[in-house]
């Protein structure tokens, strides 16, 4: 198997939240899937919600990353929206991440550990962060139009995404992210 134990924990864990939610997985089927103990996973993970910030500081360190491009370079923030919606098609049209973590755990936020529940809300926060800098960036290069502001929109925006992501997963029909996807672009980006 490629990568240390700590990453394959990790990345079961990943598919597990992504599949069954946090409420839906134990060490068990962690240990089952690796091939290792259920103690090996606690050397690693003293508990399943520090597995889950695991996992959830992952989606936020690309979102850094993202943010981090943004204070270096001025990427074309059209194409940076087209990649990001353009992502998420992709994982569910393959079906290797059909939903995205920090949504799957939100749903379940009344129920998760402290810790994890704040890991979430700060990987929203830098989510929607992003997306307003990466908006108002589209606004100065005149590519993205907006009708309120861009923490607003980015909300908006987001929610458009995740909102998406849930029809698809309803209906089991990715054509239908991407029918969303497209009227959400479109009610954003300025015709070139």
């Amino acid at each position: 198997m490629i990568g240390s134990t700590a990453e394959r924990i990790v990345g079961e864990g990943r598919r597990l939240i992504m599949t069954r939610g946090y409420n839906g997985f134990s060490y068990a089927d962690i240990a089952a899937a690796v091939g290792i103990r259920k103690a090996s996973i606690h050397h690693h993970f003293a508990s399943k919600s520090h597995l889950a910030v695991a996992v959830v500081e992952q989606s936020r360190a690309i979102i850094r990353a993202q943010v981090e491009l943004l204070a270096d370079v001025e990427p074309d923030a059209v194409e940076q929206l087209r990649a990001y919606a353009g992502y998420w098609e992709r994982c569910i049209a393959d079906d290797s991440a059909p939903f995205c973590i920090a949504a799957m755990l939100a749903a379940e936020l009344p129920s998760l550990p402290d810790d994890l529940a704040h890991a979430v809300q700060a990987h929203f926060a830098e989510l929607s962060g992003w997306l307003a800098q990466l908006l108002a960036l589209g606004v100065r290069q005149g590519g993205v139009v907006l009708t309120g502001s861009p923490e607003d929109e980015a909300d908006a925006f987001m929610s458009a995404i995740y909102g998406a992501m849930l029809s698809a997963r309803a209906f089991a029909d990715p054509a239908r992210f991407v029918s969303i996807t497209e009227t959400l672009l479109a009610r954003v980006v300025r015709l070139r």
